[in-house]
C-alpha cells in the first residue's frame, strides 16, 4: 500500500475530530434524512411536490438566475403551472413521456418543473447527440411528444421521419427569453410558449397524486451495447437525493448555486438544483461550460456554492492565475471526480473550505457523500453495500469456497455493489434484458440479490471510499460516459475502415480515459494525408464531441480470444506509446482539424502535460 493510500484511511478517531463541524448542520441533515427515508413507493412525492412547497415557503426569493435574467420562485412555479395546465388540456398524464431537447435555460428549468408536476416522465435528451443515435434515444422511451429548443431543431429536423412521433406533437421553444417574446415557430411546431400563455398561473391539480415510484426522468447512459440505455429515475430517488445531497449541503435563501454542467446529467439537474429547492436558495445557469468565464461568472451572479465534475477542476487550476481566484464566497462544493493530486491544491488556490464529493450513478441503487469533509474520498454511504474482491483478467468476482463473494480488507480495492432492498431499490432500464446482466444473485447467502456497479472502489475505513476505475465497455472522458461499441460502430462507417475496437488511455494530469480506436483498413485501403482530416470530419458528424477518438492506431488484423473478444488489455497498456509498437499511432491534437501521426517528440510533449486535450 501507498504512502498516500495508507494516510487516506478513516477511522473512529478521524470522524470523531469532525464532528464539530457536523454539529451546525444536524438539524438539517435530520430533517433530510426524515424526508429521504419515511418515503414509500405511493408517497404523495418527487421535484414538483417540492419545488412547489419551497414556492410557498419563498416566493419572492430568487429562484432562477441565466445570463441577464431572474425569476423569483413564484414567476417560475407560475410559469411551470401554466406549461403544465397546457399538457394536461392536451391529455398529457401521469406516465406518460414526453422527451425534451433544450440546452441549459430557463426554459428547460419551467418545463421540468412543469411535466414533474403533472406525473409525465421527461427524457432528458443529451442535446449533443444526432442523427441514429439521437432517433434511437428519443425511440426508445415512447413519447407522446417531443419539446425542442431552437438550438436543437436542425438535429430533430435531420431524423425526425425517424420518430415514432405525431405530426402534431412537437413542440418548440424559441432560443430568447420566451417569457417576454415567444417568438414565430417553424413550419411544423407547436409554440409551447405562445400556447402555455395562455393558461392559468395557479398550481396544477396534479401534484399531490404524484407517487414515489412514478417515473420522473429518463437518463441517458451509455451501454456496452453500443447504444444509449435510458434509465429510469423515479420521484422515490429524487426524494432520497433530496433529502441526502440536497441537505448535507446546507444552503439558505442567502445562497446562489452556480451550474455549468449539462442538465441532461444527474449532477447538474438533479444533485446541484436538489440542493437549491431544499434551502429555497438561488440556482444560476450557464448555457455551456466556459473557463475564461467561469470566475467571472461566479462574481457576477454572487454565487457561493458551484457544481463540478473532475475535468471542470482540471479546466480551472490549468488556467492562469487571476484576481478572481479568490474575489469571490464560493467555499463549498458539490460533484464527482475531483482527482486527488489537485484536490489540496484547488481548495487552496480558490478559497475552498467544502468539497462534497460524492458517487452515484443515473441507474444504480448505492450512493456516498462527503458529510464529513475528508480529502480524497467520495464519502460515506448510509445505504447498504459492499466491495468484494475482483479478478480483473478473469473479469469476474473471486468466490470462497462456498461459492459465495468475499469482502476486501480495509485499503483494498474491489468491485462496488449495492444491496437491492424496499428502501435501495433498483429501478433499472427500459430494457429487462439489461437489468438481468446488472443483478448478481446469492452474493453472501441464498437469496440475496445486488446491483453491480462496474466501479472498482476502495474501502478506506469507516463506510467510507475512494473511486479507483471502471470496468467494462465504458469510461468516462470530459464529464461523458462513452460508450466503446457505439463509437466503434461509427468509426467503422468510414469507407477504409474494416473494423475497429474502441478503449480508454490515460494522458497525464487529464481526468477520465481519452478515447483511442484500434482501426484495421478494408483490403488494399491506405490512409493518406485526406483520409486524416476527411475521417475526423465522418466522425464529428457522427458523434459527440466527447467521444471522437483522440488517438487512432493503425493494425493489420484484430486480436480476439477464443470467444472472439477483442484484446483489449493489451491496447489499453500499450496505449499510444510508438516503442510499444511499431503500428502506426495517429493523435488529434487540441484544436487541430485532422489527425497527425505520433512521433517521439509529440509523444513526450502529450507525456509533459504541453498540450491540454
Amino acid at each position: 500500500m501507498s504512502q498516500t493510500t495508507q494516510n487516506d484511511l478513516i477511522g473512529i478517531a478521524d470522524v470523531a475530530a469532525k464532528i464539530p463541524g457536523l454539529i451546525r448542520k444536524v438539524p438539517n441533515l435530520l430533517n433530510g434524512l426524515k424526508q429521504a427515508y419515511l418515503r414509500t413507493p405511493t408517497t404523495p412525492a418527487g421535484l414538483g411536490l417540492a419545488f412547489e412547497k419551497t414556492a410557498k415557503r419563498n416566493p419572492h426569493g430568487i429562484a432562477l438566475l441565466f445570463e441577464d435574467q431572474k425569476y423569483t420562485y413564484q414567476d417560475l412555479n407560475s410559469w411551470a403551472n401554466q406549461i403544465g395546465h397546457f399538457y394536461l388540456s392536451m391529455g398529457a398524464r401521469r406516465g406518460d413521456v414526453i422527451a425534451v431537447i433544450i440546452e441549459n435555460r430557463p426554459e428547460l428549468i419551467a418545463t421540468v418543473i412543469a411535466l414533474a408536476k403533472i406525473g409525465v416522465t421527461v427524457a432528458l435528451v443529451n442535446t449533443s447527440q444526432v442523427g441514429k443515435v439521437l432517433a434511437h434515444s428519443i425511440n426508445l422511451v415512447k413519447p407522446i411528444a417531443v419539446i425542442t429548443g431552437e438550438e436543437c431543431r436542425a438535429a430533430v429536423d435531420d431524423v425526425r421521419s425517424e420518430l415514432l412521433i405525431a405530426t402534431d406533437r412537437f413542440f418548440w421553444v424559441a432560443d430568447q427569453d420566451t417569457q417576454n417574446n415567444p417568438g414565430k415557430a417553424p413550419k411544423g411546431y407547436i409554440n409551447l410558449a405562445e400556447k402555455a400563455d395562455q393558461f392559468p398561473k395557479f398550481n396544477t391539480p396534479t401534484t399531490h397524486s404524484v407517487q414515489g415510484k412514478d417515473g420522473l426522468f429518463y437518463i441517458y447512459t451509455s451501454g456496452t451495447t453500443g447504444l444509449p440505455k435510458a434509465v429510469v429515475f423515479s420521484n422515490s430517488r429524487w426524494t432520497l437525493a433530496y433529502g441526502t445531497y440536497g441537505h448535507v449541503l446546507n444552503l439558505n435563501e442567502n445562497d446562489v448555486m452556480y451550474c455549468t454542467l449539462p442538465l441532461y446529467h444527474a449532477t447538474g439537474m438533479v444533485v446541484c438544483w436538489c440542493g437549491v429547492i431544499a434551502g429555497g436558495a438561488t440556482l444560476a445557469i450557464r448555457r455551456k461550460y466556459s473557463t475564461s468565464g467561469f470566475w467571472s461568472d461566479v462574481q457576477k451572479f454572487d454565487a457561493s456554492a458551484i457544481g463540478y465534475v473532475g475535468e471542470l477542476c482540471r479546466y480551472l487550476m490549468d488556467a492562469p492565475p487571476s484576481d478572481l481566484d479568490h474575489s469571490h464566497r464560493v467555499r463549498k462544493m458539490i460533484g464527482n471526480g475531483m482527482r486527488p493530486n489537485i484536490w489540496g491544491k484547488f481548495k487552496e488556490r480558490f478559497g475552498v473550505e467544502e468539497i462534497l464529493e460524492l458517487y452515484a450513478s443515473s441507474e444504480g441503487n448505492v450512493g456516498f457523500s462527503n458529510i464529513f469533509n475528508f480529502d480524497n474520498t467520495v464519502g460515506f454511504s448510509p445505504t447498504p453495500y459492499a466491495i468484494i474482491e475482483f479478478d480483473k483478467e478473469k473479469n469476474e468476482a473471486v468466490h470462497d469456497r462456498k461459492g459465495y463473494c468475499k469482502k476486501v480488507k480495509k485499503g483494498e480495492v474491489g468491485l462496488l455493489v449495492g444491496k437491492i432492498t424496499s428502501r435501495s431499490p433498483f429501478d433499472g432500464y427500459t430494457d429487462p434484458e439489461k437489468n438481468k446482466s446488472v443483478i448478481m444473485k446469492d452474493v453472501f447467502k441464498k437469496g440475496d440479490s445486488y446491483f453491480i456497479t462496474g466501479d472498482l472502489v476502495r474501502d478506506i475505513g469507516f463506510r467510507h471510499a475512494q473511486f479507483v476505475d471502471r470496468l467494462g465497455d465504458t469510461f468516462r472522458w470530459k464529464g461523458e460516459n462513452v460508450s466503446t461499441t457505439e463509437v466503434e460502430n461509427m468509426v467503422s462507417e468510414y469507407d477504409k475502415i474494416a473494423e475497429a475496437v474502441v478503449y480508454g488511455v490515460e494522458i497525464p494530469e487529464t481526468n477520465g480515459r481519452a478515447g483511442m480506436a484500434a482501426i484495421t483498413l478494408a483490403d488494399g485501403a491506405e490512409l493518406d494525408e485526406q483520409d486524416l482530416s476527411q475521417m475526423l470530419t465522418e466522425f464529428k458528424k457522427h458523434l459527440p464531441a466527447y467521444a471522437v477518438p483522440v488517438f487512432l492506431r493503425v493494425q493489420k488484423q484484430v486480436e480476439t480470444t477464443g470467444t472472439f473478444k477483442y484484446q483489449k488489455n493489451k491496447l489499453k497498456e500499450q496505449a499510444y506509446d510508438p516503442e510499444k509498437t511499431d503500428e502506426r499511432l495517429l493523435v488529434l491534437l487540441p484544436g487541430a482539424t485532422a489527425y497527425c501521426d505520433i512521433n517521439p517528440e509529440i509523444y513526450a510533449s502529450i507525456q509533459a502535460y504541453k498540450y491540454r486535450f
